[in-house]
């Protein structure tokens, strides 16, 4: 089910403005925590294909008793993670090569994927 934590911390930037509603209390959303049998499955499914859409998540999802939501935000997530591993895996083989990427272009990286996790549970 949904589960939400109340006041998580106070508003310090002084008075509520009028673009902020809810006052001083933000709601968070607890993390989903999956049973392994439900990881071990879903790694499974990703190593088939890495999208996951349609009747294919939704019988999915049901058969791991998770929301259709849950299952493709966790798709989203395990495709960030898998892009990750895979340039620190070519950094690692250019690195053996003597090939240096710029510092610049690991820091940009870094942050993209960083922005681009997603953790929402409905």
């Amino acid at each position: 089910g949904l589960e939400l934590s109340h006041c998580v911390g106070t508003n310090s930037l002084g008075p509520v403005g009028p673009w902020r509603s809810g006052g001083p209390c933000k709601m968070k959303r607890v993390r989903t925590v999956f049973k392994p049998e439900q990881l071990e499955r879903l790694e499974q499914e990703f190593l088939k294909q890495q999208y996951m859409v349609g009747t294919e998540r939704v019988d999915l999802a049901a058969t791991l008793h998770l929301t259709e939501t849950q299952v493709k935000v966790w798709f989203q997530n395990r495709r960030i993670k898998w892009r990750k591993q895979s340039m620190e895996q070519k950094a690692a083989k250019l690195s053996q090569f003597g090939v240096i990427q710029p510092a610049s272009a690991d820091s940009t990286d870094s942050k993209d994927h960083q922005e681009d996790t997603v953790d929402v549970e409905l």
